[in-house]
């Protein structure tokens, strides 16, 4: 165990596993509904559907493609108990209001950061704010361990379950610190530890996360600025509100149409640039009309999977290999 803003964090052996025991340690009576984005990964449902508990799908922000803050209440019914706010390409969710309406419904929040290290709202770090938070080290992250994640609990109520159920539900962990004579199986669990080897891979990582980010940050900015022209005539860049700190996980731009997405990816990908979309809405996924009871219409988060794109962003690409990319999206626009 490490701490984060003064807050336990327990590595897991995935974000994925660090969903489903923040989910798990909730207790929550089977049938209970969630409210979630549809704009995210199948991780952040299923940690719902597996135990046995209904995702509700709400709309997303145009500007920053997180779960709109002034739908959450009009999705609440007698069933709610919870909410998980994704933090989408390292931007912070309005944890504010959506903390605000989760204290007047008693509603638990679970923090999706899984892109989030790093990043910050208000200046308190993502997945810090609820109850509980989670963290993702798969390949596809600032930082990583090929898998891995980590859960950041706010709320002292669920350090217990947390241990518990990470260590096959038994209580081992309270054994290693000798608060015990001998460990046995108390609930449900599973081996939802990170390896030695991937941990310590994580950590020379760890050591470099203000230079990486910084890198990040170099790359972003420059595609900011290139492409600042065509903002809002021919594409929509990434909005990174006041109050929030970015880790520049991700860079993407918005088409005017599936139609022009498609064009670009295919035109880009002639020129050897691998540019590609992001996610399909869960809401439309054949997994949900066996397990959400979501009916509304979600609007924007259909635009955002029919027409964002995300453009190669790494700490080592180069200005040239940057610069081709940029070149080759305005020769497509003139």
């Amino acid at each position: 165990m490490s701490r984060l803003a003064g807050k336990p964090v327990y590595l897991t052996s995935s974000g994925t596993h660090a969903l489903e025991l923040a989910v798990m340690a909730l207790n929550l009576e089977p049938g209970s509904e969630v409210i979630l984005p549809s704009f995210t990964f199948s991780s952040t449902a299923n940690a719902v559907v597996n135990v046995g508990l209904k995702p509700v799908f709400v709309d997303i922000r145009r500007d920053t493609l997180n779960i709109d803050e002034t739908l959450i209440e009009e999705s609440i019914t007698r069933k709610t108990r919870a909410v998980i706010p994704v933090h989408y390409a390292g931007v912070g969710c309005e944890m504010g209001p959506i903390l605000e309406t989760a204290t007047k419904y008693g509603l638990k929040v679970i923090e999706d950061a899984a892109q989030g290290i790093m990043a910050s709202y208000e200046g308190k770090p993502l997945g810090s704010l609820g109850d509980l938070g989670i963290l993702s080290f798969h390949q596809t992250k600032n930082i990583t361990c090929g898998e891995g994640g980590a859960i950041i609990v706010s709320n002292p109520a669920y350090v217990k379950a947390v241990e518990i159920h990470r260590e096959k539900g038994t209580n081992r962990t309270a054994f290693l610190r000798n608060e015990t004579s001998k460990y046995v199986w108390l609930d449900r669990g599973s081996s939802y530890l990170l390896g030695d080897l991937l941990a310590s891979f994580l950590y020379a990582q760890l050591l470099e996360l203000d230079q990486i980010t910084q890198s990040r940050k170099e790359r972003f900015d420059y595609y900011r600025s290139e492409f600042e022209s065509l903002n809002g005539r021919h594409l929509r860049l990434p909005v990174i509100p006041e109050k929030c700190r970015s880790n520049y996980h991700l860079f993407f731009v918005l088409l005017e149409s599936k139609g022009i997405r498609d064009r670009l990816m295919d035109f880009l990908r002639e020129r050897g640039i691998e540019a590609t979309f992001h996610f399909h809405p869960l809401h439309n996924a054949p997994a949900a009309e066996k397990f959400s009871t979501s009916q509304r219409p979600l609007p924007v988060t259909v635009e955002a999977g029919e027409t964002l794109l995300r453009l190669p962003l790494y700490p080592d690409l180069q200005r040239e290999e940057q610069k081709r990319i940029v070149d080759a999206i305005k020769d497509f626009f003139s």
